[in-house]
């Protein structure tokens, strides 16, 4: 029996997180940007923005955005920590 590169047997079998050859976690995180941007593109009204002294007028998808960005930095910053 001939073993391949990838550890399987025979040619036409997957690994179990993969379809059709990608892995399920990129094809997972693609859709998820997909129906952000989509999200932000349905914001775009002007909306105000109150913060503890000031308030702000700007698009909402810019407060979605940075809340996203946002959101991204901290999980990002909280796995590292959790791998150490």
């Amino acid at each position: 029996m001939t073993k391949f590169s990838d550890g399987s047997s025979s040619p036409g079998t997957r690994n179990k997180g993969e379809i059709a050859g990608i892995p399920t976690r990129v094809i997972a995180i693609g859709a998820i940007v997909i129906l952000a941007v989509w999200f932000l593109f349905a914001n775009l009204e002007r909306v105000k923005i109150q913060f503890w002294v000031f308030t702000v007028t700007a698009p909402l998808w810019i407060a979605l955005l940075a809340t996203l960005v946002a959101g991204a930095v901290l999980g990002w910053l909280f796995k590292g920590r959790r791998s150490r």
